[in-house]
């Protein structure tokens, strides 16, 4: 089927669930962040199952095709992974800056990184369980991972970088092993810090993905609508995504109005093509998304796009993020009505 739709990865998490203020007062956490979660202790997991149900259940609903869990038992898209690694110091905070310019508390790498057991292998499990469409499951990648903490023991960004892409391909193989269709690496910071991802970052990336058992995606973008509200003209590390192991290159074209020529630097690659914008609350017509489609028809082969968001829809109101996900659904078919 031509433009199958899915989301980039998180849906929003219910009001009942976690706290949307103090979440959307502060950029997303690298440390745990247990005080942003509604639910009792004894209670969280029964209520991030039961959240995790509705996020499934509304994106077929919508009519997406490729399903996602909305990343609903996470605090960020990072952090549920990188923190259940061992080598961490996880009470004693190190501070980096983020791309806004802002200090955020990190972990402190105090020892060897390494993945003790496998971290979203139930939580793969469970989508599994709950629908019989495609799914993917998303993971942070290495590189992103390494600019999110302090390193007190490599003494050396590069080495880090690889010892948590050894973890995270250890993670690819038993979620691959339990049933993913997609396994997707988050690198933001691939974006954020192009000289370095360039330098060590692409090596790592692709150390992670050598040897996956299915299909791999890699989202690169800009930062979350809700944090970063300006958008450069155009991506300062995607032609040499060109040299990935991935089979996906995930994208955004929609806030930034994208020149979508850059998509001929990386043609064979299957294009996530991001065409919902998330800095405007206004819900967008399937007309828009169908023109957003075909904006980058003629840098990308029809078969080699799958439909998404531009990025994660997490801090977006319940009602607006439903209402522009089936409007990406129904853009969707407008052009593939019209290639068929």
């Amino acid at each position: 089927m031509l433009f199958p739709t899915s989301l980039v990865g998180s849906y929003c998490q219910p009001d009942w669930l976690i706290d949307r203020d103090k979440l959307k007062g502060q950029f997303p956490p690298r440390t745990r962040a247990k005080e942003l979660w509604r639910v009792p202790e004894e209670f969280l997991k029964q209520a991030q199952d039961d959240a995790t149900l509705i996020a499934i259940r509304e994106q077929e609903e919508a009519g997406l095709d490729i399903l996602t869990d909305g990343e609903i038992r996470r605090e960020s898209y990072s952090n549920r992974f990188a923190t259940a690694l061992d080598g961490l110091d996880l009470d004693n905070y190190g501070t980096v800056m983020t791309r806004s310019g802002k200090p955020v508390p990190v972990p402190r790498i105090a020892g060897p990184i390494r993945r003790a057991r496998p971290v979203e292998v139930e939580d793969l499990k469970f989508l599994r369980a709950h629908t019989d469409r495609k799914i993917k499951i998303t993971l942070p990648g290495p590189f992103t991972m390494s600019q999110q903490a302090v390193d007190e023991h490599y003494g050396d960004p590069a080495e880090a970088a690889m010892a948590y892409a050894a973890a995270v391909r250890e993670e690819i193989a038993d979620l691959f092993a339990a049933g993913a269709d997609v396994v997707q690496l988050d690198e933001p910071w691939m974006q954020a810090k192009p000289e370095l991802a360039e330098e060590f970052g692409l090596a790592a990336l692709n150390a992670a993905l050598e040897g996956a058992a299915g299909t791999t995606a890699v989202h690169i973008c800009f930062g979350y609508a809700a944090m970063t509200k300006e958008r450069p003209a155009g991506y300062s590390f995607l032609p040499q995504m060109a040299d990935c192991l991935c089979d996906q290159v995930s994208i955004e074209t929609a806030q930034a109005n994208l020149d979508t020529s850059v998509l001929e630097t990386i043609r064979g690659k299957t294009v996530i093509l991001g065409v919902i914008n998330l800095g405007d609350m206004a819900v967008e017509t399937p007309e828009i998304v169908a023109h957003r489609i075909r904006r980058a028809l003629p840098h990308v082969d029809a078969d080699k796009v799958v439909v998404a968001p531009d990025c994660g829809l997490k801090y977006l109101p319940r009602d607006v993020a439903f209402g522009k996900m089936k409007a990406m659904a129904d853009g969707a078919a407008i052009v593939r009505a019209e290639l068929s």
